[in-house]
């Protein structure tokens, strides 16, 4: 989202300036249909850096909100509309640090936009700012289990019945905090956040797991919790709190995970936000960071899961790596090393998720739906080892009941070194397809690999 202050000037979110504007802007996803999500805009203006205007023997402070969106491949202009905050006052005098809060919503479609929210105050022009995000919307409602952005509040009401009010939504009434400051003056941090697809064919596990956590800006896990999902609805509200009083002025995330354990999957939505707490010690400056393993859903597995996504992995790992891991004695180190491990092999880092990965998960799944045998998951036996390393055959000649011959299948990848094959047959008749020749350079290669399929 946006990007981190200087921790030298965060306390300079609490100064304002007579010639600047003071305006925040923030913003969360949620779902909507298969082609688009409900984007929420929150936005504040500071009283102190507006100037007030006596209009009709009142004083009012007024602001104008521009908001401009835009497709940045297709270059269509989708929001481009701007609205005039006005509020009154009677005590020019206690305006302190009170801040103008709003939000509006919108439904954008699937892409990558460029958005652009300005503050101008309506009575001093030259006091505005202009802020600038990127903001990618991918569809929440899809087969896949999902979580919503995660919107960060200092002050939410459970059970609220004020149904008027433009904060109120799904029982709750959540006030925004644009600035994303907590700490001295906001000592609470309240969260809202939307689970979706829970009923999806896809998760294999009765129940899910959902970890929510806080850690700061070195890595360090600050806070964490656990908690069981039921899958008696398809989607559910989130909401929880952390109390943030004795957390040391620095930058945070909040990260939520949501667990499939069954089927080896998972799906994390996280939050920047900062605290300001100037009376509270910092005790780990020098600390080593534990690394940025932790901002991904690694950082929420425990070391038995860790365990066991090394294993899958070792079909693609080098000697080295295995090496590496098999020495590693803690689970802080071995996060590390599943963070780096997957962001050598990320095909595109550019976009927010890492497609190798999410690819590599999903052939994990398969092959245990296709090919496991004698008591082994698919990813175990020669099939499923060959199909997580080269993915789906070009072609498959199945030879099932052949009179003179065991059962066999010939695998035929066109895309691979001009052309290669893989023979598998079962040699036991009990459906457990083993590796018996291929042309791979690397692979099992035996020119005579019939002889043995013969039952004669």
């Amino acid at each position: 989202m946006k990007n981190l202050f200087s921790l030298l000037l965060l306390a300079s979110v609490f100064a304002h300036a007579q010639n600047k504007l003071d305006f925040e802007f923030d913003y969360a996803q949620f779902s909507y249909d298969s082609t688009s999500n409900f984007v929420e805009f929150y936005y504040s203006f500071n009283q102190a850096s507006l100037k007030p205007e006596e209009q009709n023997s009142h004083k009012n402070l007024e602001g104008i909100l521009k908001i401009f969106i835009q497709d940045s491949v297709k270059g269509d202009t989708i929001v481009y509309n701007q609205w005039l905050m006005k509020h009154e006052i009677t005590d020019t005098s206690k305006i302190g640090d009170q801040a103008l809060v709003g939000t509006l919503g919108f439904i954008l479609p699937k892409g990558n936009l460029v958005c652009e929210v300005s503050g101008t105050d309506l009575h001093d022009k030259t006091k505005s700012r202009t802020i600038t995000e990127h903001i990618d919307v991918i569809p929440l409602i899809n087969k896949n289990m999902g979580i919503s952005d995660i919107q960060l509040s200092a002050n939410m009401t459970q059970g609220s019945e004020n149904t008027e009010s433009i904060f109120y939504k799904n029982t709750f009434e959540v006030m925004p905090i644009p600035n994303l400051v907590f700490g001295k003056f906001n000592p609470v941090l309240f969260f809202y956040s939307e689970l979706y697809n829970l009923k999806s064919p896809d998760i294999k596990s009765p129940e899910l797991k959902l970890k929510e956590m806080i850690y700061n800006s070195r890595g360090k896990v600050m806070k964490e919790k656990s908690k069981t999902i039921t899958r008696n609805t398809n989607s559910r509200v989130e909401v929880g709190s952390f109390i943030l009083k004795n957390y040391p002025t620095d930058s945070y995330t909040i990260a939520l995970a949501l667990i499939d354990s069954a089927g080896n999957q998972a799906t994390t939505s996280s939050k920047k936000f900062f605290v300001y707490n100037p009376d509270v010690q910092v005790v780990d400056t020098f600390e080593t960071s534990t690394s940025p393993s932790i901002s991904s859903m690694f950082g929420t597995m425990s070391e038995e899961e860790l365990d066991d996504l090394f294993q899958k992995l070792k079909y693609i790992a080098t000697s080295a790596e295995i090496e590496k891991y098999e020495k590693l004695n803690n689970i802080e180190g071995k996060r590390s090393f599943m963070n780096d491990f997957w962001k050598i092999r990320d095909t595109n880092p550019a976009t927010p998720e890492n497609e190798f990965f999410k690819d590599y998960l999903k052939r994990i799944e398969i092959a245990n739906q296709r090919y496991s045998a004698m008591g082994r998951t698919g990813w175990k036996t020669d099939r499923g080892r060959v199909y997580l390393l080269y993915g789906e055959p070009t072609e498959v000649e199945r030879y099932p009941n052949q009179l003179e011959s065991r059962p066999y299948e010939i695998w035929q990848y066109n895309e691979i070194e001009g052309g290669v094959y893989f023979v598998f047959a079962d040699l036991t008749g009990f459906s457990d397809y083993m590796l018996v020749h291929s042309t791979k350079r690397g692979e099992m290669r035996d020119d005579n690999w019939s002889r043995r399929i013969n039952v004669n």
